[in-house]
């Protein structure tokens, strides 16, 4: 019963702050790994999507951490990194219960995160698996279009790029995405030296996932 009325009463937290602005939030997380990496990456994309899509997303993205109650002030948060990565028991099931409450994480694999992202998942979901999206998906298809699904942004290890997700009574509440690099695209132009168009590829796949991520 006290877990029942905690969870209402997060769930009604939750519903009150969504409506009350349009936060992102960068996820902190343990383990050593650099959640703080790519730190121009988040603030460039919520300035393409105020400009692009009509958000009206706060300037200044805030860092949470993955066990702190504040989760449920962001509709959605943003996780990077390039190593380990460490939930205990108890800040797996708050992100659990902000998943399943109706937020969304992104989760952008910096290079070296997936076996212990997947791991670490595995105590989030016990019962649900990473499904790649077709690239069908409405994520795919908000205002801009992406025929071929996610695009490929840094080679890395020169795989595909790949969309990967968990769903909750046909809602996607967590997606991965791996051999892309998105954040490196959105970064300023100065640290990667990307080209324009590939920068630009990035942004609107961001776009894209903060779209639906808000409609969802």
């Amino acid at each position: 019963m006290k877990q029942l009325t905690f969870y209402t009463f997060i769930l009604t937290f939750f519903v009150i702050n969504l409506c009350a602005a349009q936060q992102v939030g960068i996820l902190k997380y343990g383990g050593g790994g650099d959640w703080y990496s790519n730190p121009t990456a988040l603030p460039n994309l919520i300035r393409f999507c105020n400009q692009n899509i009509d958000t009206r997303i706060e300037d200044k993205p805030e860092t949470v951490e993955v066990g702190d109650i504040n989760i449920f002030q962001f509709p959605f948060l943003h996780m990077t990194g390039h190593g380990n990565v460490f939930f205990s028991d108890d800040e797996a099931e708050n992100l659990r219960t902000y998943l399943l409450a109706g937020g969304f994480l992104h989760i952008d694999d910096n290079y070296g995160m997936e076996p212990y992202l997947k791991r670490e998942l595995q105590k989030v979901f016990p019962d649900k698996q990473l499904e790649e999206l077709g690239s069908d998906h409405p994520i795919f298809n908000q205002k801009f279009k992406f025929a071929d699904g996610l695009p490929k942004i840094h080679e890395h290890d020169g795989e595909r790029p790949k969309a990967l997700g968990i769903f909750h009574e046909g809602r996607l509440v967590l997606l991965f995405t791996f051999e892309s690099d998105l954040g490196d695209g959105w970064e300023d132009p100065s640290v990667h030296n990307d080209p324009e168009a590939v920068r630009q590829k990035a942004l609107q796949m961001g776009a894209n996932i903060v779209a639906y991520a808000f409609k969802s």
